[in-house]
C-alpha cells in the first residue's frame, strides 16, 4: 500500500507549483465538505479558542484553515522534488546573523517554532547558515518506517540532519565534545504525554500542557534561545524571521522561557488563525477535558 502512496505523490511532486494549486483547490471541497477530515476536533478547538467569535467567524476561519491545510500538503509533497534554488526563493529567512553571531561565540542555539504556516520548508535553512553550523531538527519517529524514511529524506534533502526526540540529549553531548556547534530546531506546540505532563499555562483561553524540554535544555547546557516568525507573504511564498526569546537562558526564572514562546505563538495565530494547524487534538489533556 504504501509503495502506490509513495508513486503517486512521486509523481505528484514532479508538478510546478502552479499546478499543485489547481489540484489543492480541487482537493479542498473533498477534505473539508465529503471527509470532513477532523472537522469536530477543528471546529472545538476554533470555538474554545476564541470565544469572542460568532459561529460565523468561527466558521470563516476553519474554511481558510482548510484550503491552507491543502496548500500545505502539496507544498510537502512539492519538497521531494523541487530544486534549491526554487525553495530559496520561496522560504526566506530574516535576521539569520543573530544566529551566525552565537556560533562564532562558540555556542549552539535553540531555535523554537511550532505548526505553524509551512514548517517542513524549514529544513532549507541549512542552506542559509555555515556549512559547520547545521540545522538539527528534533523529530518524532513514524511507527510506519516507510513514512518516517520518506519524511526524513525529503527534511534532509537539503542538508539537514534531523535527530530524533530521544537521541538529541546524546547528539547535542556529543557535539559539545567534538567541539561543534549547531542550530537545534524545536517544533515546541505539541501535547505532552499525561505522564509527562509538568507544567500547564492559560494559552488561547484554555489551560494548556506544555512541553518543558527546549527551556530545559537551553539552561543545562546554556543554549541562547531564538522563536522563529513564519510569515506567510503570499501562496507558495514565505517570509521566517528569527528573534532573541533569551539570549542568557541560565539567568531565567522556571518557565520563563516556555512562557515567552506560547505568548509569542499565541500573538501570531491571532494575527492569522488559519495558519496553525488546528486539526491537532492539542487539549486533550487539558483539565477541562479530563472533567
Amino acid at each position: 500500500m504504501f509503495h502506490i502512496f509513495y508513486a503517486v505523490i512521486w509523481v505528484v511532486s514532479w508538478l510546478p507549483m502552479k499546478a499543485l494549486y489547481v489540484l489543492s483547490d480541487l482537493i479542498f471541497p473533498l477534505i473539508y465538505h465529503v471527509a470532513g477530515y477532523r472537522k469536530k476536533v477543528v471546529r472545538k478547538n476554533l470555538i474554545n479558542s476564541f470565544p469572542e467569535k460568532s459561529l460565523k467567524e468561527i466558521m470563516k476561519i476553519e474554511r481558510k484553515f482548510y484550503r491552507y491545510f491543502c496548500d500545505l500538503m502539496l507544498e510537502t509533497i512539492r519538497q521531494l522534488h523541487a530544486p534549491k534554488a526554487e525553495m530559496k526563493k520561496r522560504m526566506v529567512f530574516e535576521n539569520l546573523e543573530l544566529l551566525t553571531a552565537q556560533a562564532k561565540e562558540g555556542k549552539s542555539v535553540m531555535l523554537m517554532t511550532a505548526h505553524y504556516c509551512n514548517w517542513e520548508w524549514l529544513s532549507i535553512i541549512s542552506t542559509y547558515l555555515p556549512s559547520d553550523f547545521k540545522a538539527y531538527p528534533a523529530y518524532q519517529q513514524l511507527q510506519n518506517k516507510h513514512f518516517d524514511k520518506m519524511m526524513l529524506d525529503l527534511r534532509n534533502r537539503y542538508g539537514a540532519v534531523s535527530v530524533e526526540k530521544d537521541d538529541l540529549v546524546r547528539m547535542m553531548l556529543n557535539m559539545r565534545k567534538e567541539g561543534k556547534k549547531g542550530v537545534f530546531g524545536m517544533i515546541s506546540d505539541q501535547s505532552p504525554m499525561a505522564r509527562f505532563i509538568r507544567f500547564r499555562m492559560e494559552f488561547l483561553h484554555q489551560d494548556t500542557p506544555v512541553f518543558l524540554g527546549t527551556e530545559q535544555l537551553a539552561k543545562k547546557y546554556d543554549y541562547p534561545v531564538f522563536y522563529l516568525d513564519i510569515q506567510r507573504v503570499k501562496r507558495g511564498y514565505y517570509r521566517a524571521v528569527v528573534e532573541p526569546l533569551s539570549l542568557n537562558p541560565t539567568t531565567t526564572a522556571e518557565h520563563e522561557i516556555t512562557i515567552a514562546f506560547m505568548h509569542r505563538l499565541e500573538k501570531d495565530i491571532h494575527a492569522r488563525p488559519e495558519f496553525w494547524l488546528w486539526s491537532h487534538n492539542r487539549w486533550k489533556h487539558s483539565k477541562k477535558a479530563a472533567n
